[in-house]
């Protein structure tokens, strides 16, 4: 434990968990989108439903989604900043099963015909984790630079991806991968222990078994 994780993080309020988590879920969503968001439905599950209202949460959701930081001092301004950046949106409730309370289901689709569905979750100080991508079961944090790569599962694939990143001297701190079902689609989540570039991810995504690719680097 640092002194972060102590006095929590630098932030527009009033909670560390219904507002500040709440923006980094947004703005992780964004990042993964790949492109700016034009629609967005937000459902909210649990404590976010119950009580996310009096703390923000549905403006820091649309804040993150506008690719605001947590200590934005825009952040309570954000749905009229939506109606300047074009972002539709709407809010509603939703039961997951299994989900922490501070939960959030994201379905957005980009200026360009993108789509992506997300599961956050806020599990405090600030701090988040991915739960789902697209009905993909899945776990990460955000905190380290990290490549999200939905491939075709064919063999070879990880082997592809690993020696690219190897070649490039990027050193892989986790990796996850996960499908659907055998030989379909599948997803693979790298944190990685350097920041990730765009020529990184363009390199990648030029291999005919790669669906998409992008990054997250907060």
């Amino acid at each position: 434990m640092n002194i972060f994780d102590l006095i929590g993080p630098i932030m527009v309020g009033p909670s560390s968990s219904h507002t500040a988590g709440a923006c980094r879920i947004g703005l992780v969503a964004r990042k993964m989108l790949g492109e700016k968001p034009a629609e967005a439905q937000i459902l909210l599950h649990g404590s976010f439903a119950a009580t996310g209202k009096g703390h923000g949460t549905d403006r820091a959701l649309v804040a993150g989604l506008l690719g605001m930081e947590p200590d934005d001092l825009r952040i309570p301004e954000s749905f009229s900043e939506a109606e300047k950046e074009g972002l539709s949106f709407s809010f509603g409730t939703v039961k997951l099963d299994g989900a922490h309370p501070n939960s959030v289901l994201l379905r957005l689709t980009g200026e360009n015909g993108g789509k992506l569905e997300m599961i956050g979750a806020s599990v405090g100080g600030g701090k988040i984790e991915v739960r789902e991508i697209n009905g993909l079961k899945l776990r990460f944090t955000a905190e380290y630079p990290t490549i999200i790569i939905q491939n075709h599962d064919n063999p070879g694939s990880i082997a592809w991806v690993s020696n690219l990143l190897a070649d490039a001297g990027v050193n892989i701190a986790t990796f996850q991968v996960t499908r659907n079902s055998r030989g379909r689609e599948a997803i693979m989540v790298i944190e990685c222990d350097s920041p990730v570039t765009e020529e990184m991810i363009s390199a990648i995504r030029e291999n005919p078994d790669i669906i998409s690719a992008g990054k997250v680097n907060l």
